[in-house]
């Protein structure tokens, strides 16, 4: 999700809680997509492992994918048990992201219009734990508000990983030639673990600035909690080998976008 107060669980019409964990760790990117946040602070999503594993039609037409390389991967997470990474969590109103007959957590739908921003994803609602209570600001969140509940987890929406089949079963064959094919991708989510398929530069060095912006343990956990495609390569370890990706600034026009 390229991403406020009480939880979904309280009022799907109110507001909606929503976990970051790329672009959206940045308070300016998350701004970007969703001008009425509140509330930014940190979290933790268990039982899911955050993967550079699909590429995002959005770097193809922004031109900073490297098709030749195969440096063109974006992030997405995907359930795996025992796995988790820190994340970014606010709320937004709910301005028609959700559908019309969602109820509150695991009931939740999300809206054709919030589909359609966020299009190859599968958007689910699950729990995550609080990490902190002090917003962007430096300032102290309700603690009534925000409390974990290992009987009623509180709950927020989050981009997961999805099929090329429900991709084309929700947008069509036309839809994927204009936003794929056109460019020579013949699929989304189809890259295995041995397709050398990589992170796009700018993305990364973005997340990796703006996790460095949250501190520490956001760092960290974006760092060593972040994988390649083949799901043994951390972000720490491929930087490593090529460290000058951090020194790789985007283009002008995408300077406020991508600078962490």
């Amino acid at each position: 999700m390229n991403s406020d107060t009480p939880m979904v669980q309280h009022s799907v019409a109110d507001r909606i809680t929503v976990l970051g964990f790329g672009s959206l760790l940045s308070p300016t990117s998350a701004r970007l997509t969703f001008p009425s946040l509140s509330n930014f602070r940190l979290g933790r999503v268990p039982n899911h492992r955050r993967v550079f594993s699909h590429p995002a039609s959005i770097f193809f037409q922004r031109n900073i994918a490297r098709i030749e390389t195969l440096e063109m991967s974006s992030l997405s997470v995907e359930h795996c048990e025992g796995k988790g990474f820190v994340c970014s969590v606010f709320e937004v109103p709910n301005d028609g992201l959700s559908d019309a007959l969602s109820t509150g957590g695991e009931g939740w739908i999300p809206s054709r219009a919030f589909l359609e921003r966020e299009e190859e994803f599968d958007i689910v609602m699950v729990p995550y734990e609080e990490l902190d209570t002090r917003d962007e600001d430096n300032e102290q969140v309700p603690s009534s508000s925000f409390q974990n509940n290992a009987r009623n987890p509180p709950m927020g929406i989050i981009c997961r990983r999805s099929t090329d089949e429900a991709y084309l079963s929700r947008w069509g064959h036309h839809h994927f030639q204009k936003q794929y094919k056109q460019y020579g991708i013949n699929t989304i989510w189809g890259w295995d673990k041995d397709s050398n398929l990589k992170p796009c530069p700018v993305y990364l060095r973005h997340c990796v600035l703006a996790s460095q912006n949250c501190g520490k343990e956001c760092h960290d956990s974006f760092l060593d909690e972040t994988f390649l495609v083949d799901r043994k390569t951390t972000i720490r370890e491929y930087l490593n080998l090529y460290p000058e990706l951090m020194n790789l600034e985007p283009p002008k026009d995408l300077k406020h976008r991508y600078g962490g």
